[in-house]
């Protein structure tokens, strides 16, 4: 399970799941899109990896040895399987008034003005820095990748980092071309099937967390 393999396609699977929903970044996303073209995607996307760069470091350099113990990682690999279980599930349910959501966002008036995030960058960062599902994914999914990362050392960290930012990376670039070329996002049809199979996904990693979790619980006991 802490293959290198494993830990960029499933990071990069659960990163997309989160991106594809709509959110204030999204938003952001098609603001900037409307104003600054395709670089608006990548250039938000580089405000939220530098964030979250350093809540790798912070967690990996000066909680490493804590994440690794089986008392921490059981009931981080069972609340990160809960969660990653709920929202899929979540997901899946309600793709058809998502995907709308979002295509119905993509559609909209943007406000003339942006006096929080002026800059691409900037966005990325601070409204992924207020984003209370942010703060909650890092505190259980964020961290028992992390734990799971730390068993291949550096190799594993780069492996779990990269998976996940190159999901944002897909993703905003995407809809900041599609913006930027006058196109819709994605067809509804498509977009509500991809919710779907990406929330069938993330149930069966977070059944699978849960189970190694549960597993190294006992022990930890």
């Amino acid at each position: 399970m802490n293959s290198l393999g494993f830990l960029f396609g499933t990071s990069f699977l659960v990163g997309l799941s989160g991106a594809l929903m709509p959110g204030p970044v999204l938003t952001a996303t098609i603001a900037h899109a409307l104003r600054r073209g395709f670089r608006a995607g990548p250039a938000i996307v580089l405000g939220h990896a530098i964030l979250e760069l350093a809540v790798l470091a912070a967690v990996a350099f000066g909680l490493g040895a804590w994440l690794a113990r089986p008392a921490v990682m059981g009931p981080l690999g069972l609340a990160g399987g809960v969660l990653l279980t709920a929202m899929g599930a979540h997901m899946a349910l309600t793709a058809p008034a998502a995907a709308d959501r979002a295509l119905a966002e993509a559609g909209a008036a943007v406000p003339a003005t942006l006096p929080v995030w002026r800059t691409p960058a900037a966005a990325g960062f601070l409204l992924s820095l207020s984003n209370p599902y942010w703060l909650l994914w890092w505190c259980t999914i964020g961290l028992n990748y992390t734990a799971l990362a730390l068993r291949r050392g550096p190799a594993g960290l780069a492996a779990f980092y990269t998976g996940h930012i190159s999901s944002d990376l897909v993703w905003y670039s995407a809809v900041a071309a599609a913006v930027a070329a006058g196109r819709r996002v994605c067809p509804p049809a498509a977009y509500r099937n991809v919710l779907r199979l990406c929330g069938l996904a993330l149930v069966a990693i977070g059944a699978r967390f849960g189970a190694e979790g549960l597993a190294l619980t006992p022990r930890a006991i």
